[in-house]
């Protein structure tokens, strides 16, 4: 119990920090591998896009529900789109944005490198003197924070249309209210922190995932534990992060009035 409590403590973050920083230095080996980040980059709208529309259309329509029922007993129900910017820009796109890119293109991503990883070709490409960090990794965990920047842009779009259908078309409320109260508290820090805590969640997505794929091992099991404890890690940082960047946003950004 002791060894384990040491390992996942201590060893587990060492390793995934020392993975992090040979990463850094890859980044910037020349040349840099455009087929591979294209490829990748593709894949990950490819199966992102229409869950991300998917999600982002009910979660704007609940948000807008639920606070704008709230708002209305308060009798503030004109203040329902500067709700809508608080929760769906702030804080609901980058999150709903991350976790599919995590869950969906990190899963996979993982998968991919512990199965060339029990087939030894990560041992052969390093034997061939090729670098599989600058190789693979790079690649993937760029495609992962560039994608996520539109992905966060469309959840935004697509949440607020779908918080004025509701809040408009359910409620009784008017698009003047919802328009006016949505420019009077929204401004463009607001948009930069979302697409900031995008990327950082696309970078740390792309890591986890070759982290844990390229420490997978036992066979084709050992991929599928992998591909598990990639989603949960990636879960728990990506909250973590989140937490951090809003509290961070909130010292040094002040709020826009009414």
């Amino acid at each position: 119990m002791g060894d384990g409590a040491v390992n996942i403590l201590v060893k587990e973050p060492g390793r995934f920090f020392a993975l992090c920083l040979d990463t850094g230095r890859a980044l910037f080996k020349w040349p840099f591998q455009w087929r591979e980040f294209i490829q990748q980059a593709w894949f990950i709208v490819s199966v992102t896009v229409v869950p991300t529309m998917l999600v982002a259309i009910p979660f704007g329509g609940v948000l807008s529900l639920q606070v704008g029922g709230l708002i209305r007993q308060l009798g503030a129900q004109s203040y329902t789109g500067a709700t809508a910017v608080v929760a769906i820009v702030r804080e609901a796109s980058p999150l709903v944005t991350s976790l599919l890119v995590a869950g969906a293109a990190g899963s996979a991503m993982c998968a991919d490198i512990g199965s060339r990883k029990i087939r030894e070709e990560i041992d052969a490409m390093e034997v061939l003197g090729i670098n599989p960090l600058h190789r693979l990794v790079v690649p993937r965990m760029l495609a992962c924070a560039f994608v996520a920047l539109f992905l966060n842009g469309l959840v935004s779009v697509v949440g607020l249309m779908g918080g004025y259908f509701f809040n408009v078309m359910l409620q009784g409320g008017t698009p003047g209210a919802y328009l006016a109260s949505f420019n009077a508290i929204a401004q463009l820090p607001d948009l930069l922190q979302a697409e900031f805590k995008a990327f950082v969640f696309g970078i740390t997505a792309g890591l986890v995932a070759a982290y844990k794929g390229l420490n997978a091992k036992g066979g084709p099991k050992g991929v599928g534990d992998a591909v598990n404890q990639t989603v949960v890690i990636t879960f728990m940082l990506l909250f973590l992060e989140n937490f951090l960047i809003s509290t961070l946003y909130f010292q040094f950004v002040p709020s826009k009035g009414m």
